[in-house]
């Protein structure tokens, strides 16, 4: 079995602070074999901003996975975005913006989908699913996820948000070279759903997308990470989430999925999680 933790939208700067010790407490407390982070660590992708994310980065459990989105793109220096647009990220981060990890079990590509003069809507190019397919497509009977700072699909509340450029062709172009799991943030919103996509042999991915770790921009559904417990062809997903009123996270829905096939479905309705999950 595999734990990963999805992180995303820490946005340092503008954070609960109250929420730092006990979120890394948590995301211990689970003992993951990876943390992935889908992005916007920062609010204005200031170097004091990227200072405080590379110290929180640091007191994860390694080894963690990152990648940018667009608040990690400068929008104080019209310069350094056009010249040079992640070379604070660089420096205070990685050099790396499209990470992999591989292991027995797991392999993970990263694809940077911020865009730096498409700022908030995001762009993912065919050549970028192109190198993501040539880590994916050459292993076989290891669980492969993908990981995005934004979606490749809106749920119906977010209508009025653009999807980002590229979004339908490279979801059916991951689907193809056999990608399991998409991993998601951007829009401070959590989902855990199959979504079939329109290829010849109809395969069906999971979509997973994680709300804002830290920042206080919440959507009524209070500050949150995912913990994915992978095993074989099942997927337990769990939510855990700050309830309004304290500094904590509790697990507070778990969803199962079965590989199939034609890719992923439902292996039941989703269920109350028992606490304390992460000690299990």
């Amino acid at each position: 079995m595999r734990v990963v933790a999805h992180l995303s939208d820490l946005h340092f700067g503008r954070i609960r602070a109250e929420l730092l010790t006990p979120l890394l407490d948590s995301v211990h407390a689970a003992r993951p074999d990876l943390v992935v982070i889908s992005g916007d660590l920062t609010q204005r992708a200031r170097a004091s901003q990227f200072a405080d994310a590379q110290r929180f980065l640091a007191a994860l459990p390694q080894p963690v996975l990152v990648v940018p989105g667009n608040h990690d793109v400068p929008l104080d220096a019209a310069w350094i975005r056009l010249l040079s647009p992640w070379r604070r990220y660089r420096r205070w981060i990685s050099r790396e913006l499209e990470p992999r990890y591989e292991d027995a079990e797991l392999v993970v590509a990263g694809i940077n989908t911020a865009a730096p003069f498409t700022w908030q809507r995001g762009w993912i190019t065919s050549r970028a699913v192109t190198r993501a397919c040539g880590v994916l497509g050459r292993v076989q009977g290891r669980v492969r996820l993908v990981v995005t700072h934004h979606p490749f699909v809106h749920a119906p509340q977010f209508v009025d948000k653009a999807l980002m450029r590229g979004a339908g062709r490279a979801i059916r172009g991951l689907a193809e070279c056999g990608t399991d799991i998409l991993l998601s943030g951007h829009l401070h919103d959590a989902r855990a759903e199959v979504h079939r996509v329109l290829t010849p042999n109809g395969r069906a991915v999971l979509l997973v997308q994680a709300g804002t770790g830290l920042s206080s921009r919440i959507r009524g559904m209070g500050n949150d990470y995912n913990l994915l417990r992978i095993q074989g062809n099942a997927v337990r997903i769990s939510r855990f989430a700050t309830p309004a009123d304290q500094a904590a996270f509790r697990c507070v829905a778990e969803t199962r999925f079965a590989r199939r096939d034609d890719g992923w479905g439902h292996a039941g309705e989703p269920v109350a999680a028992e606490e304390p999950a992460a000690s299990q």
